[in-house]
């Protein structure tokens, strides 16, 4: 049997989405299609269920609202689900994974923590440790491994550098924030671009006007929750100066240089911002370093770590790492850096995106209510260009300069996998989640009928990327969930539809440090088990203010008042 579809033939096995396919109303579709997104909340936030059950359980529910709520075809289901998953693992999960193995390769040999202490002795006073370890070195590991570590890992380093407990977990969560959308190498734009099919440095642009307002603030507040108001009125200088030029990195990279970039770029800028006027202000109380610590030669390493000349001799003096621990502690981010930045030079960018997997997914067969093919029928993947795959080459030069032997590599990248292994498989359930509701209209359905709220999805839509996010823990979850939600409720509208995609991300980093995993996260990283609620009380407060301002910019966005911002 054979359909006619705008003038068409639609073929035999086709689906043609319809928004108003649950009792020829788009109200009953859009709250039909509602069911798998309550299922994730409700059995993550209420029932405190399993990232990945939750994700599995949302797709199951999916698939079953694409059939009996929608008419699409059971195989044409489960090949868009297979379309989303494969998505999850290539391009999103193979730029994690590489990213988190480099990080990995660092710890494994000492040099993180030869970083660590090297962010320690810039600076004695707490206020300037909170922005540079909290803000600048956590946007540097959110750019480079993302999904909790930033939380963890500063919140550790912050009490190592004499912070009470609860402080370092709320300084740790609100710093959190402005480098999310960018994180992971830039895994969340890359994901929103592609559910929201709008081209990346489109998406890449707006977002990148949108969160540095927001790193103007954050250095501020956390000075705030160092020394209150006293912090404000001692320590605003490095505040104020590395939050603006972590911004305008921020802004610039996204916009003109590269996505995958931007938060690297970013936070090494707003962490020399720092340092560097700490060297032109010396006197200047927030500008305070430790006496120097007197050196200590321990010998050659014998553990294969690649890190010698530190250490301590057991008679009370202070260790302190040679000159050339800290160029190869400083050394792996460089290297990302050059090779990231390689891949944009002209020629070279050209010819990397050549080499491009493209086609069509088998057996899948959507169009659109006009009768066009609909997006989710497409794979592409430039697949040496992609982060995941440069990373490769950066941790290749990494693990020479480093000393890390082919085998001692390849068990770490291995390990990684091992500890990503439940994260694989929530990203790849909610990435196959996405593209059921996408491909069977469930999307296109919610977004029409939100649409109604007209000039009002301004303000609105950062709020309801806040809400995933803070019940999924991931900006990437988020995007995949409502990037094309946001598109269809902005073309319906007559709204950017690029301004409403990108809200939904920015609005969403201002959701993680709600969200139940990275308070757990918080909580054990700095031996606060069980206070997840102290937590959330401790930072709700900060979360929705800025939500509220970031919601004001997007809605004059939105207006000729601020349109002029959007590119």
């Amino acid at each position: 049997m054979t359909l006619l579809v705008s003038g068409g033939v639609l073929a035999e096995g086709a689906y043609q989405q319809d928004p108003q396919a649950v009792g020829g109303s788009l109200a009953a579709s859009a709250l039909v299609s509602l069911l798998p997104l309550a299922t994730v909340f409700v059995l993550l936030g209420v029932f405190r269920t399993k990232a990945q059950w939750a994700a599995l359980a949302g797709l199951a529910v999916a698939l079953v609202v694409a059939v009996a709520g929608f008419g699409m075809p059971v195989g044409q289901s489960l090949l868009a689900a297979s379309h989303g998953a494969v998505f999850g693992l290539f391009p999103i999960l193979w730029i994690v994974v590489n990213a988190l193995w480099v990080y990995n390769m660092t710890v494994a040999t000492g040099h993180f923590d030869v970083l660590r202490r090297s962010f320690g002795a810039l600076s004695s006073d707490t206020r300037t440790q909170a922005i540079l370890v909290a803000f600048c070195f956590g946007g540097l590991l959110e750019a480079l491994a993302g999904f909790g570590a930033p939380v963890a890992i500063t919140a550790v380093m912050l009490i190592a550098l004499g912070f009470d407990k609860l402080k370092a977990a709320v300084v740790a969560l609100v710093a959190n924030t402005a480098p999310v959308a960018f994180g992971a190498m830039g895994v969340p734009v890359i994901t929103l671009a592609r559910v929201a099919g709008l081209p990346l440095d489109q998406v890449s642009a707006v977002v990148g006007r949108q969160t540095p307002v927001l790193a103007l603030f954050v250095p501020l507040v956390l000075v705030f929750l160092v020394d209150g108001r006293r912090g404000l009125r001692e320590a605003w200088v490095p505040a104020v100066v590395g939050g603006v030029v972590f911004a305008l990195a921020q802004f610039l990279t996204s916009n003109y240089v590269s996505v995958e970039l931007t938060d690297i770029v970013a936070s090494l800028a707003g962490a020399l911002a720092v340092v560097g006027m700490t060297r032109v202000q010396p006197d200047a109380v927030w500008a305070a370093r430790s006496p120097a610590p007197v050196a200590v030669t321990t010998g050659p390493d014998t553990t294969g770590s690649g890190a010698t000349g530190s250490g301590s001799t057991g008679s009370g003096d202070v260790p302190v790492d040679s000159p050339r621990d800290v160029r190869l502690a400083y050394a792996p981010y460089v290297v990302i850096v050059a090779v990231f930045a390689m891949a944009q030079l002209p020629g070279i960018k050209d010819a990397v995106d050549s080499l491009k997997i493209a086609f069509t997914w088998p057996g899948l067969d959507v169009v659109t209510p006009q009768g066009t093919p609909h997006s989710t029928t497409k794979f592409s993947l430039t697949w040496l260009s992609t982060a995941g795959t440069l990373m490769v080459v950066a941790g290749v030069v990494i693990a020479v300069l480093l000393k890390v032997s082919a085998g001692r590599a390849l068990a770490a990248w291995g390990r990684t996998v091992h500890d990503l292994r439940w994260a694989i498989l929530t990203v790849t359930s909610v990435l196959a989640l996405a593209y059921v509701m996408n491909a069977s209209a469930q999307t296109t359905a919610i977004g029409l009928l939100i649409a109604g709220a007209g000039a009002g999805l301004g303000f609105l839509s950062p709020v309801l990327g806040w809400f995933a996010v803070a019940v999924t823990g991931s900006d990437t979850s988020a995007n995949a969930l409502f990037g094309s939600l946001q598109v269809t409720a902005a073309q319906a509208a007559g709204l950017p539809p690029d301004l409403l995609a990108a809200a939904n991300s920015s609005g969403g980093v201002l959701g993680k440090m709600l969200s139940p995993q990275n308070l757990t996260i918080a909580c054990v990283a700095v031996k606060l088990e069980d206070q997840e609620g102290l937590l959330l009380r401790r930072v709700l407060g900060w979360s929705l203010g800025m939500l509220v301002v970031l919601a004001a910019l997007i809605a004059l966005q939105a207006t000729p008042v601020l349109g002029w911002m959007l590119p």
